[in-house]
Formats: C-alpha cells, structure tokens, sequence
C-alpha cells in the first residue's frame, strides 16, 4: 500500500497513505468481510480494511497504529501490559468513560490509580516517581485542560523504572499535535471521534513507535477479543481522508465562537486552548445550563463529539463527572455556517440571562 511522503503535508498524507499501489488497484481498500485470510484468523493477522486504516493513521501520528473495537477497548489493551498492582497516574479531569475503566481495574485489584491535576506538571513529575503508567489527557475531556507532555515525557524517560507514557490525542487529533514526537510512547485515540467524523462508527486505535510495544498491543487485541469490524475500519478511514480539511474548518469556527462567548454577559468563563474544535464555557449554575441545552435549535443537545454537526451538553450531569463544574457546557464544533452557529447559541444563551 501507497505509504506518506515527508515532503508532503499532514492534509496531503491523510488522501493517499495507505492507499493501494499499483496500476489497476481500486482508490480505496475494499471492505473485507471476512473471518478468516487463507489459513489464519482475522482477528490475529487482520484485514486489508485495517491495515490501510492503521497505515494512515499511523502516518500522521508517526508511528505504527492498531485498531481496536473502540476507545475503551483500545485503553483495555494498553493496561494488558501492565504488571498486577501497576500504579496508573491519571488526570483528574478526563472522559469519564477510560476513569470508570480505571476504577473498575482499581476494584478488582489489578492496578492501584492515582490522581493529579492535569495542568500541574510538578504533581506529575512526583506521581511519575512512584508509576508505572503515566495517562496523559490533553486537552482534557470536558474541562480542556492542557499538560505539558513533552515535560512530563522528559522527565518518565530520565526515571530509573521508565514509566510508560501514555497521551489520549482524541481532541488534539494528529493535526493538533503528535505526543510521539513529544516523547510518548503511546498514543490513544476514540477515533469515534474526529477522526471518524460522521457519528458512524466506534472505533479505537493505539499508535506506539517501539516495534516490541506494537506487537503487544497486537497481541492484547486479539486475547481480548478487541477486534475491530470491517464496515467501521473502512468508514473511519474514508473519515480521515477528510480530517485535515472538517479540522480546519471546525478550528476556525471553535476560534470565533469562543471569542464572542468570551464577550456575552451569560458566561463567567470560556475554556478553549487555542487551537481544536472543542470549547467548554460556563454560565452561572446548572439550572441555566440546562435551558440552554433545551433552547438549542440548530447545535444538537448530544454526549458524543467530533462529528460534523455541532453537539452541546452539560457534562456534570453525565454519571462520573460530578467533579466538573455544574454550569460548564461543553460544545463540539461542526461544520455548519458560523453564523448560524453563533445565533443559535446566542438566542439561547438570551433566552435564560
């Protein structure tokens, strides 16, 4: 298959890597329905579906991917190779679908978790001595806090034991930044996400550089049976094909919207770290925030994110996030008319101030 050229652009490399090469071959990898290639499994050896999927991304994170089921399953897989007892080092603030894992791990008395501020990287750099497992989240799910990866990464590498690092890069997207290039030795993704980008499939990938790492993450796919399905392998990579171009676009709009939300009386705080298509801001209490949510017309009032239509919601009333605060709306930005956006959250933030 047709891999990237460093000449070329992230925006160039996301159309062609892991396109088929030769005269004659289709443009894009055909859907492989099928258990079994020859005489091995799929599950163990995978399609041809997944591996034009795991070279592209692969390509734009600059390492080796493997795909998995979804993000959790994806998570599961990279706790695999953690000893019984490993100390896991999480934000507090992050999706609150991988720290319901990690609890359910701590309960069984497979891992013990600690907690820190994601945005202290002192709190890190002293939680990296006593780890195993550093989960790094940036920004963070909902609150968009940022950590300094490339600090905390220096810093595991320096230790004696060598923590692994680990970066959730679900909302930064390999546009946004490349944690390996950080110093990561893992990156994770729901690529459910942005980069599947049309609320279609549920789809996981871990990308590592270390060739040893790869072929654990392989392996732990097939143990826990986290395989992912053709149709969603397919439709993700059809998905980042356009990935480059739905980011930009959704950047600009989060950009524009949250400086006039910076700007309305109804909002005592916006959070957005500069760049992505994810922004929270807060208004005065929860009561509020939910008649914002129920006055949308246009932004769907929905969990999900990264897709091509605009989603809000208060976080703090999804189980595991009453930590966030209780007036906070978190809003994924699609593509639709910035304008017609930005009335839309308007008229609803008018209707409740």
């Amino acid at each position: 298959m047709a891999g990237g050229n460093e000449r070329w652009s992230a925006r160039t490399r996301a159309i062609v890597a892991g396109r088929p090469s030769g005269q004659g071959q289709p443009m894009n990898v055909p859907i492989a329905p099928a258990s079994m290639l020859g005489l091995e499994y799929a599950r163990e050896d995978g399609t041809p579906t997944w591996a034009a999927f795991e070279a592209a991304l692969g390509d734009l994170e600059g390492g080796d991917a493997v795909a998995f089921a979804s993000g959790i399953a994806t998570a599961s897989a990279v706790l695999d190779a953690q000893r019984v007892g490993a100390r896991v080092v999480v934000p507090r603030d992050s999706y609150a679908g991988t720290r319901s894992h990690f609890a359910h791990e701590q309960d069984a008395g497979r891992i013990e978790v600690v907690s820190v501020e994601p945005g202290d990287t002192g709190a890190w750099l002293d939680a990296a001595a006593r780890a195993d497992l550093l989960w790094l989240e940036s920004p963070t799910n909902p609150s968009l806090h940022v950590t300094d990866i490339a600090a905390v990464a220096a810093a595991a590498r320096e230790l004696e034991h060598r923590p692994t690092v680990v970066v959730d890069n679900t909302f930064a997207t390999p546009l946004g930044q490349q944690p390996l290039s950080l110093g990561a030795d893992v990156v994770v993704h729901s690529a459910t996400k942005f980069i599947g980008g049309h609320s279609d499939l549920l789809l996981g990938v871990a990308v590592a550089g270390d060739p040893e790492r790869v072929t654990a993450l392989r392996q732990a796919r097939t143990r826990l049976g986290a395989t992912p399905g053709a149709l969603e392998a397919f439709l993700a990579l059809r998905g980042l094909r356009t990935l480059p171009v739905r980011f930009a676009e959704a950047s600009a709009t989060a950009a524009l919207l949250a400086q006039r939300l910076a700007e309305h009386p109804a909002v005592s705080r916006v959070r957005y770290p500069g760049q992505g298509a994810m922004l929270a801001f807060d208004v005065a209490d929860a009561e509020r925030a939910d008649e914002v949510c129920r006055a949308l017309q246009l932004v769907q009032h929905a969990t999900s994110l990264g897709g091509v239509e605009s989603t809000m919601e208060r976080r703090a009333a999804r189980p595991g996030d009453a930590h966030v605060a209780a007036g906070l709306l978190r809003l994924s930005v699609g593509l639709e008319d910035p304008e017609d956006l930005w009335a839309d959250i308007n008229r609803a933030l008018c209707s409740v101030n």
